[in-house]
């Protein structure tokens, strides 16, 4: 089973409640870390790193002394990575999405792919805890490569936790397209009320079943609970708001060092997902 952790802005808590599940599921677990921008999971599970290897996406290379500058690599990318200038056509790596269009059209066969690096990818364990996370290189501009590296990963034998980026962009949408349930995080504000209802939008347009979990529940501001009781929204987990928490999350602690009282919680919430995926198949 595939759940994946989204919400619709960074900072609701998304980690905490990601590596939470991974620590409180009873059975071994695989942990994708696909926040590939800032992955932090590590940071919590402390997991020892067996392997590394590179992401690498294919990208075309001009061969100068065939390119004829005719132009028509040029018109059929849609995303800027190729222009003519001169004589020859010149390649921006960073904005190629390796469709490999223009080295099909390209009639003087001037085009060849190479592989260009745009990540990295490490492997290891914690515990009972299989890790997985992915690292974009400083100064790559797309995140999926990585992410579809990541998620190459995944086991249908096992249960797998997938922290997902931030916001509704193609990142996120990549990270849980394929999820067998999505869990939205928010936090009990306006501003993670106005998320949220993106991040719904988003999670129903994919027509993934999903649930939300409210971090820093406070009670005093309950507008996340009366949008999703209007929307038919479960709420299945309520985080309190606690200063323990954040001086343990300070300490890189994971929220059950700090509320060991919510491992049944969390356990029954795994139990009420598979109950879920299982009476959707």
């Amino acid at each position: 089973m595939k759940i994946a952790i989204a919400s619709g802005k960074g900072g609701t808590g998304k980690t905490t409640v990601s590596v939470a599940l991974a620590l409180a599921a009873e059975q071994t677990v695989h942990y994708l870390d696909c926040d590939v921008e800032e992955p932090n999971g590590k940071l919590f599970l402390a997991p020892e790193i067996d392997s590394a290897e590179t992401v690498s996406v294919a990208v075309p290379m001009v061969h100068r002394d065939l390119c004829s500058g005719c132009g028509d690599c040029a018109e059929i990318c849609q995303f800027n990575a190729i222009i003519t200038q001169g004589e020859y056509a010149i390649v921006f790596p960073e904005l190629c999405h390796s469709c490999g269009g223009c080295t099909r059209l390209c009639t003087d066969e001037a085009l060849t792919e190479v592989m260009h690096p745009v990540g990295t990818l490490r492997q290891g364990k914690s515990g009972r805890v299989r890790f997985t996370e992915g690292m974009m290189d400083v100064g790559i501009a797309m995140a999926t490569p990585v992410i579809r590296a990541v998620k190459q990963k995944l086991s249908p034998d096992e249960l797998s936790i997938i922290d997902s980026p931030p916001g509704t962009s193609c990142s996120m949408v990549t990270t849980v397209r394929d999820a067998d349930f999505v869990l939205l995080v928010t936090e009990p504000t306006p501003f993670g009320l106005h998320d949220l209802r993106i991040a719904v939008e988003t999670v129903r347009e994919l027509q993934r079943p999903f649930a939300v979990v409210i971090n820093r529940f406070d009670q005093l501001d309950n507008c996340v609970d009366a949008y999703c009781d209007e929307q038919g929204i479960e709420v299945m987990l309520r985080i309190p708001e606690s200063r323990e928490v954040a001086k343990a999350y300070s300490r890189g602690e994971a929220l059950l060092s700090a509320i060991p009282g919510l491992k049944p919680e969390l356990q029954q919430l795994l139990l009420a997902i598979e109950s879920m995926v299982g009476e959707a198949q």
